[in-house]
């Protein structure tokens, strides 16, 4: 289980909760999602979303990055224009914020960890 803010994400089960609610995500939102938990605090480019995501021998443009952000961030209620979890670092990448800004803010939990 990864935790970061007030966000849990289980991989194994693929399921996603903010504050204590199930966040229901399609397969590439869930996808995205755990990309930036699972490197809380770090800059990911967003060429490593998209060969992490869309697999190495898919192309896409950076375009599609936003719009399955766009759904990611409004399923989880992060205000797009002001966002807390998921920043985007102009010309850089995307960084999914810990709060604190530091590794503090992550939190890998027991697989047992009820949903």
């Amino acid at each position: 289980m990864i935790v970061v803010q007030d966000v849990r994400v289980d991989p194994v089960a693929r399921r996603v909760w903010r504050a204590g609610r199930e966040v229901v995500l399609s397969r590439m939102e869930f996808d995205l999602l755990h990309a930036l938990a699972s490197r809380a605090g770090e800059l990911v480019t967003r060429q490593e979303l998209m060969q992490q995501v869309w697999g190495a021998t898919f192309y896409t443009s950076s375009k599609t990055i936003d719009v399955h952000l766009g759904w990611v961030r409004r399923k989880l209620g992060d205000d797009s224009r002001n966002p807390t979890l998921i920043t985007t670092v102009r010309g850089r990448g995307l960084r999914f914020e810990t709060g604190g800004r530091s590794a503090g803010g992550v939190r890998a939990e027991g697989l047992g960890a009820s949903g």
